[in-house]
């Protein structure tokens, strides 16, 4: 055998080599420095055992904080402020109050910015402000089964860990519960070690601010923020992050936000100063969701010997009826007589055998589908005016399903369809594409264009690039002001109708979705759906083109997200097929919309036909038969204005042909006068004004 370590090569033995060698090889031949099998020290169990510790939650998300969605600054911003809003406005809406929510985000420095959340909800109790801010998986929707934007109790504390990761600052809250209550402010940093709160201002209590006018002094003297409402919350979080406009953004979010929640007023303010609010389009809140028992149906089995363990009740009977939604008395007793066990035996003597007879039964059994008034879906007249706030379009049309159910989880799908309008791209300032190129990583402009703005597909950015005459592969970041100029003139001039792609938008429990769109089941199933049977161009297996907005919504007390980011929803076979459903609802109304509008297009160019040469034919006639020319010619045209008549048709806000049957449906919104953004459009001449040229 060849000892390895005693091996010294030719290279070595070098006069320029030798004393290098020697410094490096010990007495006995081996490699100083090169641990070998007889050095290495042997670990027995009990020191092994002696490194083992518990990780607190907190912990490990530290060092798997992009599992939370702050893998990347840009990311880190929107999923700070996103958390924020959706405490707030699940507050707001738990308390009975139209919720008014503002954003500030100040610009401290280089990537360093202060995100500032304020609501007018109901505001929170002195004692559970540290457990909200600085402990993770501490929430009250958990273990309730009813529709919330936040699920797992992580978000707004993540964000604040976060936060203290990347500046070391704490997170600070401000927050009251009366007009005459003091108003209590905190400090809070999480202990990762331990998942506790550690309340670094006054001497570990917080500070309690007096109401009224030395409430407001003390505010102001220690630069503390805070709009003037009776009640409410304020969280102010300091971080590392990435301000960018755009597909992703805190501007798109917001957007998005108003959309999904009509009954919301937001007010935001970016870091360059520029504010905007979306106000609410509906004054009242949406319904309250019940809380429900988990259905039988999505009960797992180790779940289920768990319920028999804890269970307080004296017999199984009992067990069945008051721990699961839909079991009746007479469907307990099935379900007892089909796993052979008596009703009258007590759950927890029930051994492991038993408890997967019983498991066996409840799937056996059949059971009602759990009850749907624990989700409360936008509705489809909300979905229009939320559409119409944002997205202009010529065609609108909504589709709400009846409640279906997965993994005994109820939920409801809607959608919503924008058509006809340009992409946002059309309507951006000169301003706002430079700085839109400086801020782009994307390599390349033509890259640049498809990933920065929503519906503009290659088609639509290689037409663009073309008539500014620049070249696909130049640098975004490098482009000189007179590039940039003809780009932007580009941008608005182009029509881009046929070089558009389907832009997609969606929702959880009205909160949007702005990544991992390809992981998604709702960008799944709109890929596979056949588009073109609904009048628009598809190639198999990508997304539409056309001038297309599809919102999709999921309601549901459980959300199956894919990761604990919530940015993309499982593919369930029920989901899919809601979603293909609710699609093909509101493409039936599109089609039938294209078609009566091609309709009145096809007539108009036959009415110009008849309208062009009528005249002609009058003065044939007269000169024939010798009749009056102008009886004729009015009897000429009035029957070419009976055989013609759809060209003088038109579309009501419902979709109907005036004095004829159509989509006569509160789900349809047509705007008869809509002209798209960057283009212009002659006037059609009327029947008489027609008539009068033909004369």
């Amino acid at each position: 055998m060849v000892n390895l370590d005693k091996r010294v090569t030719a290279e070595e033995n070098t006069p320029g080599n030798q004393h290098h060698s020697s410094a490096e090889t010990s007495s006995n031949g081996r490699t100083a420095g090169v641990p070998t099998s007889s050095s290495r020290r042997k670990l027995t169990a009990q020191m092994l055992a002696a490194a083992q510790r518990d990780i607190s939650v907190s912990e490990f998300f530290a060092k798997n904080r992009h599992l939370l969605g702050f893998d990347n600054p840009r990311k880190a911003l929107l999923t700070t402020v996103k958390e924020a809003v959706d405490n707030a406005l699940d507050a707001c809406e738990e308390a009975g109050i139209l919720p008014e929510v503002w954003v500030k985000i100040e610009a401290l420095g280089a990537n360093r910015f202060r995100v500032a959340v304020q609501d007018n909800g109901p505001g929170i109790l002195k004692k559970q402000i540290p457990l909200i801010f600085g402990k993770l998986l501490y929430g009250s929707k958990f273990h309730r089964l009813r529709m919330s934007r936040g699920q797992q109790g992580i978000g707004i504390s993540a964000a604040g860990m976060y936060g203290l990761l990347t500046t070391g600052k704490p997170v600070s809250i401000i927050s009251k519960i009366g007009p005459d209550k003091p108003a209590h402010y905190y400090e809070i940093q999480i202990d990762t070690k331990r998942n506790v709160p550690q309340i670094l201002n006054g001497k570990g209590e917080g500070v309690d601010i007096p109401p009224g006018e030395a409430g407001v002094k003390w505010m102001q003297r220690h630069g503390i923020e805070w709009i003037d409402v009776p009640h409410g919350t304020r969280v102010t979080i300091e971080l590392e992050a990435r301000y960018q406009r755009g597909r992703g953004s805190v501007d798109e979010y917001l957007e998005m936000t108003a959309i999904a929640n009509p009954h919301v007023t937001l007010h935001y303010r970016d870091p360059e100063g520029n504010e905007r609010s979306y106000s609410r389009a509906t004054a009242e809140l949406p319904p309250e969701p019940k809380e429900i028992k988990p259905h039988p149906y999505g009960v797992e089995l180790g779940t289920l010997v768990s319920m028999l363990k804890e269970s307080s009740a004296g017999t199984l009977h009992q067990f069945l009826v008051s721990s699961f939604s839909r079991v009746t008395s007479t469907i307990a007793r099935r379900i007892c007589e089909k796993a052979e066990l008596s009703p009258r035996v007590s759950p927890k003597r029930l051994g492991p055998e038993a408890a997967e007879a019983l498991y066996r039964a409840i799937q056996e059994t059949k059971i009602p589908a759990p009850s749907a008034d624990c989700v409360v879906p936008i509705g489809e007249k909300l979905l229009l005016e939320g559409l119409r706030q944002v997205v202009r379009a010529e065609f609108y049309a909504a589709a709400t399903r009846p409640p279906a159910v997965y993994r005994g989880n109820p939920f409801v799908i809607e959608v919503a369809l924008a058509y006809g309008g340009g992409p946002t791209v059309q309507r951006l300032s000169r301003e706002a594409l430079e700085e839109l190129l400086a801020e782009s990583d994307a390599r390349t402009l033509r890259q640049f264009l498809i990933t920065q703005f929503d519906g503009l597909g290659p088609v639509g950015a290689d037409k663009i690039i073309q008539e500014a005459k620049l070249r696909r592969r130049m640098n975004p970041a490098k482009l000189s002001s007179s590039e940039i100029d003809r780009l932007h003139h580009a941008l608005s001039t182009v029509n881009l109708q046929e070089g558009q792609t389907m832009t997609v938008l969606r929702f959880a429990n009205r909160v949007p979705l702005q990544f991992q769109a390809g992981a998604c089941v709702i960008t799944q199933t709109i890929a596979q759906m056949n588009w073109r049977a609904y009048g628009l161009s598809q190639t198999k297996g990508s997304l539409p083109t056309g001038p297309v907005t599809v919102m999709v919504h999921m309601a549901s007390v459980w959300v199956p997200f894919t990761s604990e980011s919530k940015e993309a929803i499982a593919a369930y076979p029920e989901i899919q097929r809601e979603i293909r459903l609710a699609l093909q609802a509101v493409g039936r109304k599109l089609k039938m919309y294209l078609l009566r509008r091609q309709r009145v297009h096809h007539e108009g160019q036959r009415r110009n036909i008849f309208l062009r040469y009528l005249s002609e034919v009058a003065d044939a006639v007269s000169s024939i038969r010798q009749v009056d020319r102008e009886k004729l010619l009015e009897r000429l045209i009035a029957v070419a204005k009976k055989k013609t008549a759809e060209a003088d048709m038109k579309l009501d806000e419902h979709g109907r042909f005036i004095e004829a049957e159509g989509l006569a449906d509160d789900s349809v919104i047509i705007v008869e006068d809509f002209q798209p953004e960057g283009t212009s459009t002659i006037p059609e001449k009327s029947f008489l004004a027609q008539e009068a040229t033909t004369r």
